[in-house]
C-alpha cells in the first residue's frame, strides 16, 4: 500500500489514524508503545515521529510506503 504525502511529513501516530490502524490518538499511541510498529524494518516507539518520502512502515501484515 502507498500513503502519498500531502505535506513535507506526517507523524507515525496521525498516519495510524488516517489509514484506521487506530480509532484514536490513545489507541494509536498504545499501539506505538507496545513495539508492534516497525519504520524502515527497526522498531519504532516514538509516538511523534516523522514520516518522509521514502520511508516504509510495518503493522502486522500491512506495508505501507510513504510516497
Amino acid at each position: 500500500m502507498e500513503f502519498k504525502l500531502k505535506s513535507e511529513f506526517i507523524a507515525l501516530d496521525n498516519l495510524l489514524k488516517v489509514l484506521e490502524f487506530a480509532s484514536g490518538g490513545p489507541e494509536a499511541k498504545e499501539i506505538i508503545l507496545s513495539g508492534a510498529i516497525k519504520v524502515n524494518g527497526e522498531a519504532e516507539t516514538r509516538v511523534r515521529r516523522k514520516l518522509h518520502s521514502g520511508d516504509r512502515v510495518e503493522f502486522g501484515q500491512a506495508k505501507v510506503s510513504i510516497i
